[in-house]
């Protein structure tokens, strides 16, 4: 039998040129497919299912593409031997470039998954899981470093304006009830306050979503996503619940009560917490209040301001 030599495959990546000629901003993928191990701060590491995006830009304007397997395969690397981190991106992105030598001085990544927290009730302590959307963005560009955190964080906001309605509604019930006489029976009206006769009305309030972004400083080495997130909950002080017991729901009306906001109230909230943590350079907020009174959302915008940083 005759000895028969392997053909050499095409490389038309390398071996061709480009048929019009020009620089192009970011070249890669989107939408891959991986499971991931997260070290978050203060957490155990755990796995997590991602979606991925990975993209070089391709200063060479003759060159044919880039190499798009090295990316996956970088990524793989980083799926199979290595925990998401500060450092891990760091490294990551430094091989996306190492690895299109001559064609690429910036690298770009973007993580996609949800982390999923046990969460305890308000009052019963009843543990139960939630799943927040969380972005982890890293960019290398002009020898800088650029690393953001974005979760998503659901809440209930309740209408400061509709509860002075419902308040002025109890009100009135109250004088038609009972009039104007000083001499009242505490005892009745303490029964009277326990039937639909007595809240006449209560204010409208609805699932909002706080969506957070912010840039980690180099000091970081881990990420802080349950940090951000209960700074997030802590400044709006009514995070959605996973198990309820009733006292459970009582405490959550409490703190709807006792916590009236406009979108306007809750991005300051935001602001000012953010502000005073000194972990985050930049942020941006948005919160959308999924309106219960009307067909369309409430939202605020606002960022930290910071020169050549996030814009609204």
């Amino acid at each position: 039998m005759p000895t028969v030599t392997p053909t050499m495959m095409p490389d038309i990546a390398n071996q061709t040129k480009a048929q019009t000629e020009g620089a192009l901003d970011w070249v890669g993928m989107s939408n891959i497919e991986m499971p991931l191990v997260v070290g978050a701060a203060n957490e155990p590491e755990r796995p997590v299912s991602a979606k991925v995006d990975a993209f070089v830009n391709l200063k060479d304007p003759k060159a044919k593409g880039i190499h798009m397997s090295r990316l996956y395969l970088l990524l793989e690397e980083l799926s199979n031997n290595d925990v998401l981190s500060h450092q891990s991106l760091r490294k990551l992105l430094h091989d996306f470039i190492d690895s299109h030598e001559g064609l690429a001085d910036q690298a770009y990544v973007k993580f996609t998954f949800d982390y999923h927290l046990r969460r305890k009730a308000l009052i019963s302590k009843k543990p139960g899981w939630k799943a927040y959307p969380v972005t982890v963005v890293g960019r290398y560009d002009a020898g800088k470093l650029h690393l953001e955190l974005g979760v998503e964080v659901p809440y209930s906001s309740t209408c400061p304006c509709s509860a002075a309605l419902a308040r002025q509604l109890i009100q009135d019930a109250f004088a038609e009830q009972f009039g104007t006489d000083a001499d009242v029976d505490a005892e009745l009206v303490h029964r009277w306050l326990g039937t639909t006769k007595g809240i006449v009305a209560t204010p409208h309030s609805q699932r909002s979503i706080a969506e957070v972004k912010v840039i980690m400083g180099e000091q970081v080495s881990e990420l802080p996503i349950i940090h951000l997130i209960d700074s997030i909950e802590d400044a709006l002080q009514t995070p959605v619940q996973a198990a309820v017991k009733r006292e459970d729901e009582q405490e959550f009306a409490r703190l709807n009560g006792q916590n009236l906001m406009f979108c306007e109230d809750a991005a300051r909230r935001l602001q000012h917490a953010l502000n005073q943590n000194a972990v985050f350079s930049d942020f941006w907020i948005r919160v959308n209040h999924y309106e219960s009174l009307h067909a369309h959302d409430a939202v605020s915008i606002t960022t930290k301001g910071v020169t050549g940083g996030f814009k609204a």
